[in-house]
């Protein structure tokens, strides 16, 4: 058993066994664990407008000869966007499956038809794409657009709805011909084939509308799934932002399978009618407004095997199944290349057999193919270039994959949990785990610094001041950890600093808006330069050493375009602390709740005597009172090593003790302790170093306190460290 699926902090959220999700760096998964959250994805379906085309009874007849008279039926529907843009980053595109807890999923051939009725089974959708519409569109339409309604190879939808949305009543069949034609763009444009482009659609599917006959020969099913495909894939990379294709289907298939995000089902029997996507017309009745992309996020990563419904059509009356639909639910089962123009997705369901009836056993590994965009060169038939994906298609039917009554999905199990991503969201959030890191090493510093070497070899000691070097480096990074500042009451909302300086969110590269201020910030905008409830970047964060007489610890802003703050730090007796900014004179009380709490009652840092043999540790004094009560108790996994060490030795009795161990035949023993408590230093510094530098919104939300700065070192102890390093 693995014990990683027992960690209670997520650290491991797989794969880990890397050979099947091998893009896992590229995917939306990756960017929400390091807290780069991008929100819920801009869901482009076109449907809302679909009820004000008017068709005559001859159109009618039409469309259903083309292979488009269920997919006509199918009203517009409210899209979930937080529910989609949830499930896409559970989407893997190397397997063209959801990746669930309890396995995989995935929207199959045996979906679509039963879901839209369109056709899963006949000749691939393919053709010639276009650069231009012009001639095109007066060819099947009879009419070009003007230049305003067209970009490269497609046309807009309002246009098609303008000039071809109501036929005449004593048209001819040339003129009735055109205006099914445009309605059928319009249909496939807004629904399963629609874009990113917003209200456009390509003009290359108008040959397929000049037979009407041959039309509805086409494997319009097989062509929609294969577009939902690639769309699924596009937008779970991280840099994605946006989803086209048929959302419908992807959020009725949810609702079909997955008890997370379900409206109440119409039971009515009027809509127990076909397709089945009918049964969720209509507005939701369940309570969605407060569900955001978190909340359908941690009901995925934590679904349960009694929240899939691996078969949820059995239950349907099979007699409102069109025969035509019935008789070719077999090539569901087809393992084979999905076609729609340049797009070819692979249909893989091998790895689904639960969504058959079958036991679901390990599958076969999937071979990598290269997704290329074949579109661009216009006039150009793509089925001369994808040769090898049509034979695939051609071969569909002696590619049934059949269940095996022998299979161990215990075993399936086991094998699944190691090369998927078993989390998405955090169990725990960056700020508490970056506390329990920064709790961790405070105390690991601590006890290195007042670890007596008294007696020690040169290994044992050269051991200690490697774990203090790396205990306070680590803390001295710390700075540009999830924390914030809380803000108080004591700001002075009327004085301003120059130059506006503002809180952005690093790597959106766009600009925040005004409501999303909000939660950083509570006065207007000229006063967030005081830095109200801010945050601290860590690259604007530099420590730096000076010797002074006045032995000043100050807190410098450097005009820069950066604005970095610098802590400059002097070795001495005084040891004040001060705050000032080098580009603009302003008063100390106009900062009163920046990074740092700026008073020398609070900040100071005494002088404390100490043995030769220890350090002082002024964080301790400085900010313990302030850490929640509770952050000491997750430490001690990483200290486990160093107090193995220490709590041997009674206090007061230190320097006897090691004296004993010098010529003890157990030295060994504190050689391969101090040696464990070095390795862990070094997961704690790998540990910290994949905290990012910027807040992500569960941060914001967190009461974090400003971290303190490590223990001053005297320079005595720095000569030491030096000469044991040469």
């Amino acid at each position: 058993m693995d014990v990683t699926l027992a960690d209670p902090y997520g650290t491991n959220p797989g794969p880990i066994d890397g050979s099947v999700l091998y893009d896992q760096e590229k995917h939306v998964s990756s960017a929400v664990w390091d807290g780069q959250e991008r929100g819920a994805l801009r869901c482009h379906e076109h449907t809302s407008k679909l009820d004000q085309w008017t068709l005559t009874a001859k159109q009618i007849e039409l469309v259903d000869k083309a292979g488009f008279g269920y997919l006509r039926l199918i009203p517009a529907i409210s899209l979930d966007n937080p529910l989609i843009s949830a499930l896409v980053e559970r989407w893997r595109r190397e397997t063209n499956t959801f990746h669930l807890n309890v396995g995989e999923m995935t929207v199959t051939l045996k979906d679509v038809t039963l879901l839209l009725g369109l056709a899963i089974d006949g000749e691939p959708v393919i053709g010639t794409t276009y650069t231009t519409c012009n001639s095109v569109c007066e060819k099947y339409l009879g009419k070009a657009p003007e230049s305003g309604y067209t970009s490269g190879g497609m046309v807009k939808l309002s246009w098609l709805k303008e000039f071809f949305s109501r036929c005449p009543e004593d048209a001819s069949l040339e003129v009735i011909e055109r205006h099914t034609r445009a309605y059928l763009l319009y249909l496939v444009g807004s629904t399963i084939f629609s874009t990113t482009t917003g209200n456009k659609v390509p003009v290359m599917y108008l040959p397929l509308f000049e037979n009407f006959e041959k039309c509805g020969k086409y494997a319009w099913g097989a062509a929609a799934l294969a577009f939902l495909y690639r769309a699924l894939g596009n937008a779970s990379l991280r840099s994605q932002s946006t989803i086209s294709g048929c959302l419908t289907l992807l959020q009725c298939w949810s609702y079909f399978h997955l008890n997370i995000g379900r409206p109440k089902l119409n039971h009515d029997p009027a809509h127990d009618r076909f397709p089945f996507v009918l049964r969720w017309k209509g507005k939701q009745n369940g309570p969605t407004a407060n569900r955001d992309v978190v909340f359908y996020r941690k009901a995925l990563d934590s679904l349960k095997p009694s929240d899939v419904e691996w078969l949820p059509f059995r239950s349907i009356d099979s007699t409102v199944i069109p025969q035509h639909i019935s008789k070719n639910l077999g090539l569901g089962r087809a393992k084979t290349m999905l076609i729609c123009f340049d797009k070819a997705e692979r249909h893989l369901p091998d790895r689904c057999l639960r969504q058959y009836g079958d036991l679901q056993s390990i599958p076969e590994d999937v071979q990598r193919w290269e997704r290329k965009s074949r579109g661009v060169d216009g006039g150009v038939d793509l089925s001369g270039k994808m040769e090898s994906e049509l034979n695939e298609w051609s071969d569909r039917h002696s590619h049934l994959v059949k269940g095996d009554d022998s299979a161990e999905e215990c075993e399936y199990m086991q094998w699944f949990l190691r090369i998927t991503r078993k989390f998405v969201g955090r169990p725990i959030s960056l700020s508490s785990e970056f506390q329990r890191t920064n709790a961790g090493l405070k105390d690991i510093a601590h006890i290195a610094d007042t670890f007596s070497t008294k007696g020690l070899d040169a290994q044992q000691i050269e051991s200690i001041s490697r774990i203090r070097y790396i205990a306070h480096e680590c803390l001295r990074d710390q700075v540009g950890g999830p924390a914030i500042v809380s803000a108080t009451p004591e700001i002075e909302l009327g004085k301003r600093v120059r130059g506006k300086e503002r809180v952005r969110r690093k790597g959106t590269g766009k600009r925040a808006r005004k409501d999303d201020l909000a939660q950083y910030n509570a006065v207007s905008e000229d006063d967030q330069s005081q830095f109200y409830g801010a945050t601290v970047e860590v690259d604007q964060m530099h420590l730096h050493h000076v010797d002074r007489e006045d032995n000043h610890l100050e807190l410098c802003a450097v005009d820069s375009e950066t604005n970095p703050i610098d802590m400059i730090h002097a070795d001495g007796e005084a040891n004040n602390m001060q705050l000032c900014n080098a580009a603009i004179e302003i008063d100390h009380s106009e900062l009163n709740n920046a990074a740092v709490v700026v008073g020398d009652s609070e900040i100071s840092h005494a002088a404390r005597e100490v043995d030769d043999t220890q350090l002082s540790d002024a964080m301790n004094e400085m900010k313990n009172s302030q850490l929640p009560d509770g952050i000491k108790e997750v430490i001690a996994p990483q200290l486990e090593a160093t107090n193995e060490v220490v709590d041997s030795q009674p206090s007061g009795t230190t320097k006897e003790v090691i004296d004993s161990q010098h010529n003890d035949p157990n030295k060994d023993v504190v050689d391969s302790q101090l040696s464990d408590a070095v390795n862990q230093l070094d997961d704690t510094k790998s540990q910290l170093s994949h905290v990012p530098s910027e807040n992500d919104p569960q941060t914001v939300k967190a009461e974090a306190e400003l971290v303190p700065q490590p223990a001053l070192q005297t320079s005595g102890d720095i000569i030491q460290q030096n000469a044991v390093a040469l």
